[in-house]
């Protein structure tokens, strides 16, 4: 899929003419609602994502003068910023958001805090050479040591309430829990955990927070109570540098590489990472919690399907992470999401609205555990700076929804409980979060839990393979020559994910996967339809789904997911289509139909009886449709349906290589972003060892080489080194795996990039192009 489009740069995006005169930084009018922007009040901790939703539909990028920041709210945007931190700096990302007045830092001095850089906040080249020293420790295989501790300290810790009938599970579990592997994992005695939790809300507010001028004295006591701490806590560790944790990793990095790793930085990761170790992944546990019992079906689904928790908490990460935003600081002028950004301007770069953000994910405000593309969230943020405790996080969060779903299904949440958030910024978690149940219906209530399962502990993103829904086939009917539609029904009868134009699903039956536009009515969630063309020489998948799938039958769906939407921003709109690339310009025709804009359908065949919709076509779009049939003589002339074509129009086609050949041809004198495209086919990506060669990946912002042999592609030699790099159809139809070349030659496989896209050589696709020579340069 291919929609090569950019925001013009530097244009301010508000109706000047509606807004009052208040003016940002870059002189643009300030809007109402950018002024009344406060993330301090309650609206915005309970559902970040809702709050800004006004800003993703209607100011993607704002100046918030209550806050002197700018925000960033759109998922593009977001990822755009994360990915260049070196324009985006992230120096003041532990900066206080709220000023301190002077009482405070004396309050501080005098407990002797000295603060300084740490992982989250220094610039390159200080913070990949500190990282690389210091990540060993949160690589999949150590982690996967720390999977049954969890799990022992989940089972004992349930033991203790699981035949009350009711908890506070904040207080009973989700704190500790997370507290006491993060100490372990740091090799940090585990005492004063209490004194520990009130520390790192002192450093929240203190950092994140607005406090009153008062609250801010007292906090600041807290605040050098916990410096203190953490540098008694150090120098303990410091006096016997041969235990086991990280930051005796660090004590003894520093030791021999004082340069990398100096004093003033390891006192302040020393308190950074006791703030930073727990709380992240306990509230991200309570989210989830909250989130899958307050959307009961997805709880019940998990429960049913233990095999979707993975991905349910990715799921929970998009919808409800623990992290809200982040800040950084333009170290030069700049333009974002189409603003301009003056040199010096702070940014608070919001995740939490990102994830919500329709243009990347379908049906975003649906919580969706079979969702195929969670694992795309901007929770732990994105780049060089993403989160090195990712993974130790998931595994948490995976074990106890595992013990949970096994041992007390049945619970639910305490009916009219307020859920209470600390108001700040960027972290988010419920201060309580109470359940009940019926220990009547526990199971297995004679004693012991159940053994684990025998099976390996896979630390990571989930198996693309583990997340499909069960459907059935509600009907099967014959389109036309070697065309069948195929409807698809919830087994029990409940609505389907809703899609947009241009989505696509994975089929899964019969040991066959395959992906297949979504072209029935978009508003009917009680079906989703597709169209397979029988292919009589293929690889058997069509013959499968055509001739053996029968009414009645169930099968997996993966989906719907849209690597080929409609910028229905556009004035006019052409629609080209060849065969079976019909399908999803026929979703397309129904949207624009039904948002009344301007469009034409060409729509080319070799007989009509090969001509998938055409009915359909004929009876809802007639005025807008041209046919091309080759049986009766007329042929598509690409030039003349195309002479009127200029910035304002959008060009969508799906077909074969040959048609989108003649549309890129064409194209080199259109305005950049008119043409998109979508194949069908992906002839010639699948790998051949025997035909490549091994090269290396060098990934620049990591400081890492990676083999890739003959036999790998690209794509799983970035994912066996444990770089989470996101795919979805490894035939490099979709773009989802894209990767920024830095230097070397590609020898382009995909179906994606633009010609010129290609010749610029910045951009890969890692399932299917390779490195032309022996090494290549990613940004990564």
């Amino acid at each position: 899929m291919n929609s090569p489009s950019s925001a013009a740069l530097g244009r301010c995006p508000i109706d000047h003419q509606a807004l009052q005169r208040q003016l940002a930084p870059n002189g643009c009018p300030v809007s109402a609602n950018a002024a009344a922007f406060n993330p301090f009040e309650p609206a915005y901790m309970q559902s970040p994502g809702d709050y800004l939703r006004w800003a993703r539909e209607q100011e993607p990028v704002f100046w918030s003068p209550q806050l002197g920041y700018w925000v960033v709210t759109r998922y593009e945007d977001v990822k755009a910023v994360f990915r260049d931190n070196i324009l985006f700096s992230p120096a003041i990302a532990l900066e206080k958001i709220t000023p301190a007045p002077p009482q405070v830092m004396e309050i501080l001095q005098s407990y002797g805090f000295a603060m300084n850089r740490t992982m989250v906040n220094e610039d390159e080249p200080d913070h990949m050479e500190r990282r690389r020293l210091l990540m060993d420790a949160f690589l999949p295989e150590r982690l996967s040591t720390f999977e049954p501790m969890v799990r022992s300290l989940a089972r004992q810790y349930m033991d203790r309430f699981v035949d009350k009938g009711r908890a506070d599970l904040v207080r009973e579990m989700f704190y500790e829990i997370p507290l006491n592997i993060a100490l372990k994992f740091l090799g940090v005695p585990d005492e004063g955990a209490e004194q520990l939790r009130q520390f790192a809300v002192a450093h929240t507010l203190n950092t994140w927070g607005r406090p009153s001028p008062q609250e801010q004295l007292e906090i600041a006591h807290n605040v050098g109570r916990f410096w203190q701490t953490a540098q008694q806590i150090l120098d303990d560790m410091r006096a016997r540098p041969d235990g086991e944790g990280w930051m005796y990793e660090t004590i003894r990095q520093h030791l021999a590489h004082p340069d990398v790793v100096p004093e003033s930085y390891m006192r302040s990761m020393m308190m950074a990472i006791l703030a930073a170790a727990h709380e992240t992944t306990s509230n991200a546990t309570a989210n989830a919690f909250l989130t899958l019992l307050t959307q009961r079906k997805a709880w019940e689904d998990i429960c049913a399907n233990p095999a979707l928790i993975p991905n349910a908490v990715e799921e929970c990460l998009r919808v409800a992470g623990s992290i809200i935003a982040w800040r950084r600081i333009a170290t030069d002028d700049a333009v974002v999401g189409g603003v301009r950004i003056p040199k010096g301007g702070k940014l608070l770069v919001v995740m939490a609205s990102a994830n919500f953000d329709p243009r990347h994910f379908e049906n975003p405000d649906e919580v969706d555990v079979y969702r195929e593309g969670a694992v795309e969230h901007l929770t732990f943020g994105y780049g060089a700076h993403q989160c090195m405790g990712k993974n130790i996080g998931r595994m948490q969060m995976r074990v106890f929804l595992e013990e949970f779903v096994r041992r007390l299904p049945h619970i639910r949440l305490v009916a009219g409980q307020q859920i209470d958030y600390l108001s700040n910024t960027s972290f988010r978690g419920p201060s309580e979060l109470w359940v009940e149940w019926d220990p009547a219906l526990n199971p297995g209530r004679s004693g012991s839990p159940t053994a684990a399962s025998a099976e390996p502990f896979y630390i990571g993103p989930p198996a693309k393979d583990s997340i499909a829904r069960t459907v059935v086939v509600r009907g099967k009917h014959e389109e036309g020559e070697g065309l069948c539609r195929i409807e698809l029904a919830d087994p029990r009868g409940g609505p389907l994910p809703a899609w947009s134009a241009g989505a696509h699903v994975d089929l899964i039956a019969g040991g066959f996967r395959r992906k297949y536009s979504l072209c029935g009515p978009a508003d009917d969630r009680s079906l989703l339809q597709v169209v397979v063309q029988r292919e009589g020489d293929g690889r058997g998948g069509s013959r499968h789904f055509c001739d053996t799938l029968e009414v009645g039958q169930a099968l997996q769906l993966s989906g719907p997911k849209n690597l080929f939407k409609l910028d229905e921003s556009a004035r006019r709109f052409v629609l080209i289509a060849a065969g079976i690339g019909i399908t999803p310009v026929m979703a397309m025709a129904d949207r624009l139909k039904r948002i009344g804009k301007a469009y034409e359908i060409h729509y080319a065949g070799r007989s009509r009886r090969q001509m998938a919709l055409l009915d359909r076509l004929e009876r809802e779009h007639g005025g807008h449709l041209t046919l091309y049939v080759k049986a009766e003589g007329r042929r598509m002339d690409l030039p003349t349906v195309l002479a009127h074509v200029d910035g304002a129009t959008r060009v969508y086609a799906c077909g074969p290589d040959r048609l989108i050949d003649e549309l890129e041809n064409l194209s080199e004198r259109w305005p950049e972003g008119v043409l998109h495209f979508e194949h069908f086919s992906a002839d010639g990506s699948a790998l051949d060892p025997a035909r490549e060669h091994a090269f290396v990946a060098h990934l620049k912002d990591s400081d890492v080489d990676v083999l890739v042999p003959p036999d790998k592609t690209l794509l799983q030699a970035l994912q066996s080194a444990g770089f989470d790099v996101p795919c979805d159809c490894n035939e490099g139809l979709c773009g989802t795996c894209e990767v920024a070349v830095v230097e070397g030659e590609v020898d382009h496989r995909d179906k994606v990039l633009t010609k010129s896209e290609r010749a610029a050589n910045q951009r890969m696709l890692a399932c299917c192009s390779r490195a032309a020579g022996q090494k290549i340069i990613l940004a990564l």
